[in-house]
């Protein structure tokens, strides 16, 4: 009965969890009832559903696993787990191999990799480590594994660091193929690696009204910069929706869009909403473009906090009843979202090489779209959060084959406070080791042009 009454807290419904008709995701029914290890429990569920099942996000996985009576410091300590483990994955892979003659199951590997992971980076203490590693396994059906998990765990603990020193870090943490793509771009590597080791800070914009008391620094208008540690909601400002957490690199193209009062503009990738704020808070007439439902409802939940309001518009942004509207367009397309591996660590480990050619047919056509769009004389964005210059750098060579636009590069002025981001051809390129004294920023590639008369 303890066990029925764990699983249905945990919201375990085997019959209606489905994806794309592949059979419902199950936990190994357990012999022992009372383990109440939530921290390790969801950082395992979580990596099984990513590699396992290879259909979410970090952050949908985690909902997915997530029990409904979870404390807040148990999700906190997993999260920050399964985190650790993804940015250090290539490392921990090499590292346990190293300790074993034969490879057992995929998921008795992942769960020494959580331990390892707890050991290596995490300064866990070893008793814990180790003990809530082998009870693990046990709960999750795989207790003649438990003899292995504890001895290699053990080894680990032993001779680990002195493992770790041996070992191409940089290298083994990323994927290859994107190792390759980086080092051909001129993006030095090594230093996009290092930057998975160091935490991000927490990017806030506040409202242009409101005067900021705490001890953030001020990085440029409006937007401050706090240490990772600190919590949103105890920001002041946070219950009266004065600002949103926006990365200093993700405000730039809206900022760059430059904006007047009074302009009719569309945001047409919009969720979860920072940018569409920034373009409200010019005074513009803002439409804002979802595709999926959820995402909508998010970016609307998003400016209500804001007590901000825009056109929302439930939508293809690549076909829709548009000509001529627009003054000015943002179009931060989709992409492989590679520029955001310092937060994202899954996207490393998600996203393939083969899934970049279907995103630069997706972002070839948004961008004919949001040519139809504009009035002669606008303006628009073009934006991805990507480390991949086939869907930056190589796409402006696509736009120019395009009758109507011409470019209309940056100045120097227009980003004096970060004038690394400026390349020779005029468009900007934001690198995660930049501003690194300060903290880094996401990778953003960033061009705008113009509809000709």
């Amino acid at each position: 009965m303890k066990l029925l009454s764990l699983l249905i807290k945990r919201n375990y419904n085997f019959e209606k969890i489905k994806l794309n008709n592949q059979p419902p995701f199950k936990k190994n029914l357990v012999q022992k009832t009372t383990y109440k290890d939530y921290t390790r429990q969801i950082a395992f569920d979580a990596i099984c559903q990513l590699f396992e099942w290879k259909q979410f996000s970090l952050e949908a996985a985690i909902q997915q696993v997530l029990p409904s009576n979870v404390e807040q410091r148990d999700k906190a300590a997993a999260y920050r787990l399964i985190v650790c483990f993804l940015r250090k994955k290539g490392t921990l892979e090499a590292l346990v191999e190293s300790f074993l003659k034969r490879s057992p199951p995929q998921k008795i590997l992942w769960i020494i990799g959580l331990g390892a992971a707890q050991i290596l980076f995490l300064n866990t203490s070893l008793h814990a480590a180790i003990n809530t590693s082998v009870e693990l396994a046990r709960h999750n059906g795989f207790v003649k594994f438990t003899g292995l998990v504890n001895a290699v765990l053990r080894r680990i603990s032993d001779q680990g660091q002195i493992m770790l020193d041996k070992l191409d870090q940089n290298r083994l943490d990323i994927p290859v193929w994107l190792w390759k793509v980086w080092s051909k771009a001129g993006f030095d590597p090594c230093r996009l690696a290092e930057m998975l080791n160091k935490e991000p800070p927490l990017d806030i914009h506040f409202k242009k009204d409101f005067t900021v008391h705490q001890d953030g620094k001020k990085l440029i208008d409006n937007h401050w910069r706090f240490p990772c540690h600190v919590k949103v909601d105890q920001i002041e400002g946070y219950q009266k929706g004065c600002f949103w957490v926006q990365d200093i690199a993700a405000s730039l193209p809206a900022l760059l869009l430059n904006v007047q009062k009074n302009e009719k503009v569309a945001d047409l990738c919009a969720a979860p909403g920072g940018k569409t704020a920034q373009l409200i808070e010019t005074g513009a007439k803002v439409v804002a473009v979802e595709k999926k439902e959820s995402r909508l409802k998010r970016l609307k939940g998003n400016l209500d906090r804001l007590n901000m309001q825009a056109e929302l518009v439930l939508g293809d942004a690549g076909n829709l009843p548009y000509k001529d509207e627009f003054d000015a367009i943002l179009l931060d397309a989709p992409c492989s979202a590679t520029g955001i591996y310092r937060r994202h660590p899954d996207v490393l480990r998600l996203k393939r090489e083969s899934d970049v050619q279907n995103l630069i047919v997706l972002q070839q056509k948004l961008i004919k779209a949001t040519i139809t769009y504009l009035k002669k004389g606008g303006r628009f964005i073009y934006s991805v959060c990507s480390l991949h210059p086939a869907e930056a750098e190589e796409q402006m060579s696509y736009i120019q084959t395009l009758s109507g636009v011409r470019p209309l590069f940056f100045t120097q002025e227009e980003i004096a406070f970060l004038p690394q981001a400026l390349t020779r051809e005029g468009w900007i390129r934001t690198l995660p080791f930049m501003w690194y004294d300060k903290g880094g920023m996401d990778g953003f590639f960033i061009a705008r042009f113009v509809k000709e008369n």
